[in-house]
């Protein structure tokens, strides 16, 4: 071993105490404004149906026009594959999945709205259709038919609709209260936010509620839709999307991009009002800024180019959505919108393609990472972080089997859990 090294101080330890002491107040607010991703499933789309649409069969509707679309227009892995551009090698593997998927489960996450895709009703009419809303999907989670995650998207806090967007909120949590209780995947979204006193507002109207059921405080979630310029820049110069996370204390999930109500809001021309526009990539780069840490997750907008008509049509639907979902799985924004059933091919496509082709690669650094191999990669445990992240959303939409990365990193589903949320209960495997 050597000759032991003296070690000597010149500190006396009330010095680190003073220290300590001193950053107990800056300690505690880290801990408060960021956790930390919160470990959970994240949905890889948002499907929006109107109120007045959706039924008990929407879900079901939506998988089966999906496959009716592939067997139309790409019949078979290869067909799939040459309309957009998947590697041979993974034709087969991703073709298979997305058949599976939806025919299993074809949508992730969905939205009953009761807003733009809704519309102004008489009041008769929304009340109804919160209600029924509200007993369809409590019925959909008892009988096993719901998706992963569904709620509602209500009107905004803005004075012209705020009044129906509090009374149409309250009817659906009401209904869902008498149905049996609040499902755990509900998931609601207040859309056109513009100023942190909004999301404060909203606050107050879920604390009201679960006050008046006795539920534990913080039960009741929400994403906030960032739709508008204001939301992005206040009138001060500050950036209001972080404000409104620090508004929501604690109960924002996420944070979604409306694609064409920002871009119009900005001026962009309904010609070029798209997801891949320098505005609305400047957009999503301050949410995603906000958001880091602080466990809100950011989603990416919309298309409003349906994959419809002649095969020809639907082949350049599909080449576009499928272009800008892998654009956005790049930019770190998992999750976007889908607003049709043709959608979902190429978003299934996207997503598998994107963490079939990164597999190997990925668990041979998470491998090489634990086992402190080396390669030609020095990995730092931040990127351990992100490789583990990389491969439970793989594993949590379908991409990827348990047992697949198993074989090529060594690691459960537990040790990859402990590398991506380091924070929440320590490592469980060794790292350096």
């Amino acid at each position: 071993m050597g000759q032991q090294e003296k070690v000597a101080t010149s500190l006396a330890g009330a010095v680190s105490e003073e220290i300590s002491a001193s950053l107990t107040a800056v300690d505690a607010e880290l801990a408060r404004r960021y956790p930390g991703d919160p470990g959970t499933r994240q949905p890889v789309h948002t499907v929006y149906v109107p109120g007045d649409v959706f039924t008990a069969g929407t879900l079901r509707s939506w998988g089966d026009q999906a496959l009716k679309a592939l067997d139309e227009h790409a019949p078979d892995a290869a067909s799939f594959a040459a309309v957009l551009g998947i590697p041979e090698d993974l034709a087969a593997p991703v073709h298979d999945r997305v058949r599976a998927k939806l025919s299993r489960e074809p949508v992730e996450d969905l939205r009953i709205d009761f807003e733009d895709g809704y519309g102004p009703r008489p009041d008769a009419e929304e009340d109804e259709a919160a209600a029924r809303a509200a007993r369809l999907v409590s019925e959909a989670y008892g009988n096993g038919t719901a998706a992963p995650y569904m709620g509602i998207r209500m009107k905004c806090m803005e004075a012209a609709v705020r009044d129906r967007g509090i009374r149409t909120t309250d009817i659906f949590l009401t209904g869902l209260m008498q149905a049996g209780g609040l499902p755990d995947g509900l998931i609601l979204t207040l859309p056109k936010v513009t100023y942190p006193e909004q999301v404060t507002a909203f606050v107050r109207l879920l604390e009201a509620f679960e006050e008046a059921h006795g539920l534990p405080s913080g039960r009741l979630g929400f994403e906030i839709q960032i739709e508008t310029s204001q939301s992005i820049l206040a009138a001060d110069g500050t950036a209001a999307v972080a404000r409104m996370i620090d508004a929501s204390r604690g109960r924002a999930t996420g944070l979604h991009y409306g694609t064409f109500d920002y871009s119009a809001c900005v001026g962009v021309s309904a010609a070029y009002q798209a997801s891949d526009h320098p505005a609305a990539d400047h957009a999503k780069a301050v949410m995603q800024v906000a958001a880091a840490g602080t466990g809100v997750r950011v989603s990416d907008g919309s298309t409003n180019v349906l994959p419809v008509g002649p095969t020809h049509r639907v082949h350049e639907a599909w080449r576009l959505h499928y272009g800008l979902t892998r654009r956005a799985l790049a930019r770190a924004y998992y999750q976007g919108w889908d607003m049709h059933p043709g959608h979902l091919p190429t978003r299934y496509a996207a997503v598998y393609t994107f963490y079939r082709e990164g597999l190997e690669q990925a668990a041979a650094r998470l491998a090489a990472y634990v086992a402190k191999a080396g390669g030609d990669v020095m990995d730092e445990p931040a990127t351990a972080k992100a490789l583990s992240g990389y491969l439970l959303r793989g594993i949590d939409c379908g991409a990827l089997d348990t047992a697949e990365v198993a074989r090529l990193t060594g690691l459960t589903r537990a040790d990859l859990d402990a590398f991506a949320l380091p924070r929440r209960g320590g490592l469980t495997v060794t790292a350096p």
